[in-house]
């Protein structure tokens, strides 16, 4: 079986990416294979595990994917490592609605039958941390809430108090105490935490946070806790031969870095041979037969794609030759006619769509998402249903009746289906980011 352990928080800001972080890092330092993972459709976390392990951390998402979806993507990318860390989203519970657990930590961990680890940020509380974790261990007893961790500890005699508070009614250990180290507080922006591509972590920060938490969590005894129910897997046979079908070109750099491992594992199983090539820096494409340009911050490297001429030509150009391309929200941001910035400044894109995204004033859209294909597109025939989420801070001017929308997307709390998914000639763009695992046709 899989040794694994969940790292769940009472709520967002607790600290469990950088508690995560520490833990990765530690573990990585004793000489252990250690796979990552995140619950939720995030795309940052995933990013700084990754920076840390070395190896790409993959989404677990119980609303996107389905059961038997999120227990084999485990069962593959685990196999081999000696741990399997689980970062949760948001408070354990926290996910689609507040009457399911569905798309939460707890659901999660109770499909992999792993132990969770409940980080409480401890700064502004003593003894009523232990209610805290009792409230947590009723609210679902079929959870195994196996150990806590307590982050920004006021001292010895601080921690004592919250051992003492713990261990007098509740089942869950407590296993760690690490002291409040703004030097450790990772920088955010409007869509979170800045992107492990940017290059805020150095070796010190790391060596920083690894003393830390060696010192203050019982590393021995969380690592005895780990198992789960899920045994290792192979890998997916591909479902083509060895010479691939198609090379896509994927945009990959600090503008655009938003994408589901799983989605490339899914391409290159249907014989996709994917090359990456960076907007910002390169000024020509490689050869290539279709375009894949995911997420990320292209509104804070607006002046600089904007800057490069070339490449934006030779985008437009690629659109116009009819191969086919396939663009999620910060793609769709570039393939704009232009980007409006923070400060207000246009700054021309693309052109392929005949609209302006702006990101004044900003407004934060947040939320899961179910769409059906309504022709064929890229992506497939029509009728292809997918799910995904919607995350960003911009907003986009009208686009024109005369661009189809390819999409027709069903609302989760009631009201009217929409369109979306613009469709210009071969080209698909979306402020969706679809989870290609929530259907793989």
């Amino acid at each position: 079986m899989i040794r694994a352990l969940v790292i769940a928080g009472v709520s967002s800001g607790v600290g469990k990416t950088t508690v995560t972080l520490g833990l990765l890092e530690v573990f990585r330092r004793r000489g252990l294979t250690v796979q990552a993972f995140k619950v939720g459709p995030d795309f940052i976390d995933p990013g700084w595990h990754a920076l840390v392990t070395g190896r790409p951390s993959h989404t677990l998402d119980g609303w996107m994917c389905s059961r038997e979806s999120v227990v084999a993507t485990v069962a593959r990318q685990a196999r081999g490592a000696d741990l399997a860390l689980i970062e949760g989203v948001m408070g354990c519970f926290d996910g689609l609605e507040a009457k399911s657990e569905e798309g939460s930590t707890a659901q999660v961990a109770k499909w992999l039958g792993a132990p969770v680890v409940l980080v409480v940020d401890a700064g502004a509380m003593a003894r009523s941390a232990g209610a805290v974790v009792l409230g947590f261990e009723r609210f679902d007893p079929d959870l195994n809430l196996a150990a806590v961790i307590f982050n920004r500890v006021g001292g010895s005699v601080h921690a004592e108090w919250l051992r003492q508070a713990v261990e007098g009614g509740c089942r869950a250990v407590p296993l760690g105490f690490i002291p409040a180290r703004e030097s450790l507080r990772l920088p955010e922006r409007h869509l979170g935490l800045v992107t492990a591509s940017e290059g805020v972590v150095t070796p010190a920060w790391l060596d920083e946070l690894a003393g830390l938490v060696e010192q203050s969590v019982d590393l021995d005894r969380l690592l005895a806790m780990a198992r789960s129910s899920v045994s290792p897997r192979a890998e997916r046979p591909p479902v083509h031969g060895r010479t691939p079908l198609a090379r896509i070109g994927v945009a990959r750099d600090r503008a655009f870095q938003f994408y589901y491992p799983a989605n490339f594992d899914l391409l290159r199983e249907a014989g996709a041979e994917l090359v990456f090539w960076s907007p910002l820096r390169d000024a020509a494409l490689p050869e290539m037969d279709g375009l894949y340009l995911g997420g990320g911050y292209p509104e804070v490297y607006a002046k600089a794609l904007a800057a490069n001429e070339p490449m934006r030509r030779a985008v437009r150009e690629f659109a116009a030759s009819g191969r086919p391309i396939y663009a999620e929200c910060g793609g769709l941001m570039y393939l704009a006619e232009a980007l409006e910035d923070e400060a207000g400044e246009p700054h021309p894109m693309v052109g392929l769509l005949p609209t302006t995204v702006r990101m004044k004033p900003k407004r934060l859209t947040l939320d899961y998402v179910e769409v059906e294909t309504t022709r064929q597109t890229p992506l497939g025939p029509r009728g292809i249903v997918a799910r995904g989420h919607e995350f960003h801070a911009s907003s986009m001017d009208e686009v024109p009746a005369s661009v189809p929308r390819a999409y027709t997307v069903r609302a989760r709390h009631g009201g009217a289906p929409r369109a979306e998914g613009y469709l210009v000639g071969n080209s698909l763009l979306s402020y969706f980011h679809l989870h290609f695992e929530s259907n793989p046709e």
